[in-house]
């Protein structure tokens, strides 16, 4: 007889997630469901599945692993985080309205600000090469290359044309490119490209950024192991120190993404990334653990 398992499907600006827990169940969870689950047209549909677990090795309360819609393991979302919070507190495993997680890419400190609105301390962005991971020997032909390493800020020429991007770490690799008009940004192309070019050794989510004012951008996300997805947490952040970096934008900004805002603050160098914006349950079900659909 098959495991039943209990998840939730949220989504935080259409930003998609299963959600399942282990504090009352357990789930054998496989690389192989993970990619049927996630389909969108056979099965539940999401853009990461979130596992949650109790953390007893330091100031955490819990644990969430992070696994794209293909199966893979990664360090960070954002989105996810404030999703998780939410999980939480409605489901009565927390009582205040802020708890520290623990993820791959360390701690983060969640803040439920209302019904809706989640804050998430992000940490610091890491600018390290080794901590993106970003190879900076490139010798392919039009390979992105640094011109100011201090900033990790360089150039990629992809049709013929010459695009400025900047490369930290969120806890998750990302390189955010500035572009004149997002809609005809090449996403989907150069997207793919940079994410699976080997100068980023273990992916990347790459950032197209339309600069509208000091504090305003617009933001497109092709994220590693889910393509083009309608709003990328840390990406956001990444986009808007990437815009302070290049001196295009304010420490306090509004992420405009396909279904809503982020508000992004970041105050300098070693200071934590503030993010802010909604989450929103959309069902709960339960599925056999060998369900193949």
């Amino acid at each position: 007889m098959s495991q039943s398992i209990k998840f939730t499907k949220m989504h935080g600006l259409g930003n998609d997630f299963m959600i399942i827990e282990t504090m009352t169940q357990a789930a054998n969870v496989t690389p192989a469901l993970i990619k049927t689950w996630s389909n969108r047209k056979t099965g539940i549909g999401f853009d990461q599945l979130l596992l949650l677990a109790p953390f007893e090795k330091g100031d955490a309360e819990f644990s969430y692993r992070i696994y794209n819609a293909d199966g893979n393991e990664v360090e960070q979302c954002g989105n996810g985080a404030r999703c998780i919070a939410h999980f939480l507190f409605d489901k009565g495993f927390v009582k205040q309205p802020t708890v520290k997680v623990n993820c791959l890419a360390g701690d983060l400190q969640l803040s439920i600000k209302d019904e809706s609105l989640v804050t998430v301390n992000m940490g610091p962005p890491r600018f390290s090469l080794e901590d993106i991971p970003f190879m900076i020997n490139g010798d392919i032909k039009n390979s992105p290359r640094l011109h100011n390493v201090e900033k990790n800020i360089g150039t990629i020429v992809f049709s013929d044309r010459e695009n400025t991007f900047v490369t930290l770490s969120m806890g998750n690799p990302h390189c955010v490119l500035t572009v004149s008009d997002l809609e005809s940004a090449p996403v989907q192309t150069l997207g793919a490209q940079l994410n699976q070019h080997p100068q980023f050794p273990e992916g990347v989510n790459v950032g197209f950024m339309q600069v509208i004012n000091k504090q305003h951008i617009k933001l497109r996300v092709y994220e590693r192991g889910a393509g083009e997805t309608a709003a990328c947490g840390s990406g956001a952040c990444a986009a808007a120190v990437a815009g302070q970096l290049l001196d295009l934008l304010s420490p306090e900004i509004t992420v405009q993404l396909g279904n809503g805002d982020l508000f992004i603050e970041w105050q300098g160098d070693g200071e934590p990334v503030y993010m802010t914006g909604p989450t929103a349950t959309v069902f709960e079900g339960e599925i056999a653990s060998n369900h193949s659909f």
